[in-house]
């Protein structure tokens, strides 16, 4: 209709209906947004709004086209619209009633709906960004705490496993200083045994540190934290009472190391860095806790050990005691005997002498030539052998010299040939003795030990040799030392019993045969003689004893 030509002028839709079915104008602005137009109910049902119609049962009514058909009075809603691609704009819709004509305006508004979501979701993803940002601030929280109880649980294993492997004190303090050194930045820390009224430094890390054995105390303050079991912290510009005064403040944190209630003394650590402890004093707290236990069970360890150590040696002394009071019982009742016997031995060999010298005299008298030449040699025979016993019978009382207990000068070559001569029962008519004897300067000792000594290895040298062999014995002086050597070619001894040979008790030889006591004395004798003893064995080679004492 003409009369709505003006409506041309609009640049938004208008569209002009008298009813359902009736279009009566579309101006230009319409036909060019909804050029799909085909008719009005379809067209209405391409659009929605958010108004609930009271008569739920008249489809018609849920759309915005009809509502404001059906509407008596003037009409307004925000629309959707859906094309056929499927695409959304959003209109204000206003609807002018005009007698039998329904005059209806649309205002594209897609732009500012556009912008109201976007502001909403843009709110939504600013609630979220905080929401997430506020989680990250937790998480961060969360980390860090995580990391410190990370650092705390590290150091106090790293602590407890220092304190589980050892139980030197020196060493489990040394561990924990340095831990506790780099875990704060010090430049120095101690610590300290409680004294009396003040404290002893034991251990020290760090630079310049003070000297152990330095006694210290602290200001009233920190005493009086130390006493309640708490930790001192505090910017100082003293490390403690007395001391030379630091050119800048230094944190300064004393730690407290008690045992049942006991304070048994205190860790120092002093820093340049300024902070906060927060979660580090139970750090400080439980290797404070540990080490208390640590200084006390090493301290009970150290005791203990010290007891065993004393208790070994005492039972070392008691050993050698055991074998000089055997040795001693052994030569005594050896001195007795021998004495006993040469004087036994010296009375009828003092007769026989005699009755000698007697028949010496009267063979010349002896008229028969045969005869008389017959008890010569008889008589020179029973000379040499009566010689022989009082030579016997001397070199025994030489051997046990019961008279010389003290230091004096001998003669080892004339000692060794004394030993031989005494033993000469094992080495006649089975063993070759080979001399080497250089030229010896008298020493001091004690014969009668060391030809003990020699008596023992030699015994033992002839007792290795099952059929025949050789006894080489070599003497030396060089350097100022006195040296030994007696070598067999017997069976040897092997490898693993070599060891064995000077310890008490330890013998090769059947029951009833050998003590196990004749080289551990030997091994005393030279001991006391400030030298040693070494053998060298080879199975089916021999044994050769190397004899050193000191001229």
């Amino acid at each position: 209709m003409k009369k709505f030509d003006f409506f041309n002028q609009y640049r938004d839709p208008v569209i002009v209906v008298r009813d359902y079915e009736n279009v009566v104008f579309k101006n230009n602005t319409f036909c060019r947004v909804f050029k799909n137009f085909e008719d009005i109910r379809k067209f209405a049902h391409q659009m929605t709004f958010d108004m609930c119609p009271v008569d739920s049962e008249n489809v018609d009514l849920f759309s915005p086209i009809f509502q404001a058909i059906a509407s008596k009075e003037n009409f307004f809603a925000r629309i959707a619209y859906m094309n056929s691609f499927g695409k959304t704009s959003y209109y204000d819709l206003t609807a002018v009633k005009r007698g039998a004509y329904t005059i209806m305006f649309f205002v594209d508004v897609s732009s500012e709906v556009l912008l109201k979501d976007n502001q909403k979701e843009q709110e939504a993803y600013k609630d979220k960004l905080n929401k997430l940002e506020e989680e990250n601030d937790e998480l961060q929280k969360i980390r860090l705490k995580a990391q410190s109880q990370a650092i705390r649980i590290a150091l106090i294993n790293k602590v407890s496993n220092i304190i589980r492997e050892s139980m030197d004190i020196s060493m489990i303090l040394n561990s924990a200083l340095k831990e506790l050194a780099m875990m704060f930045g010090c430049f120095r820390a101690y610590y300290a045994s409680a004294k009396d009224s003040g404290f002893c430094i034991e251990e020290t890390f760090g630079e310049n540190n003070a000297q152990k054995g330095t006694q210290i105390s602290f200001d009233a303050y920190a005493m009086k934290q130390l006493k309640s079991n708490r930790i001192s912290i505090s910017y100082s510009l003293m490390e403690y009472v007395e001391a030379e005064p630091f050119k800048q403040s230094v944190l300064r944190i004393i730690v407290p190391v008690f045992h049942l209630q006991k304070m048994i003394g205190v860790i120092v650590l002093l820093s340049y860095q300024k902070r906060e402890l927060n979660e580090e004093i139970e750090i400080l707290d439980a290797v404070s806790s540990q080490l208390g236990n640590a200084i006390i069970r090493a301290e009970l360890y150290q005791k203990n050990a010290k007891n065993v150590r004393d208790l070994k040696n005492a039972l070392n002394e008691l050993k050698e005691t055991q074998l000089q009071l055997i040795n001693s019982e052994k030569m005594a009742s050896l001195g007795q005997l021998v004495a006993g016997v040469a004087h036994e031995i010296n009375t009828p060999v003092a007769s026989i002498k005699s009755n000698n010298s007697i028949i010496a005299k009267l063979i010349p008298q002896i008229e028969q030539d045969d005869l008389r030449q017959m008890f010569a040699e008889i008589n020179n025979i029973d000379s040499e052998a009566i010689q022989r016993i009082s030579n016997i019978v001397v070199s025994l009382k030489k051997f046990v010299r019961l008279d010389e207990s003290e230091l004096q000068e001998a003669n080892i070559n004339k000692e060794l040939d004394l030993t031989l001569e005494l033993i000469r029962h094992e080495t006649k008519n089975k063993i070759e003795i080979e001399k080497h004897y250089g030229d010896i300067p008298p020493i001091k000792c004690y014969p009668n030990m060391l030809n003990q000594v020699f008596t023992n290895i030699l015994v033992n040298a002839c007792q290795a040799i099952e059929t025949k062999g050789k006894i080489t014995i070599t003497t030396e002086y060089n350097d100022g030392n006195l040296v030994v050597k007696i070598k067999d070619n017997g069976k040897g001894i092997p490898q693993e019993n070599i060891n064995k040979i000077f310890t008490a008790g330890y013998t090769t030889k059947g029951v009833g045969v050998g003590t196990g006591l004749g080289l551990a004395i030997s091994q005393k004798i030279i001991n006391k003689h400030n030298g040693t003893i070494k053998v060298v064995s080879q199975v089916g080679v021999g044994t050769e004893f190397i004899i050193t004492i000191c001229g």
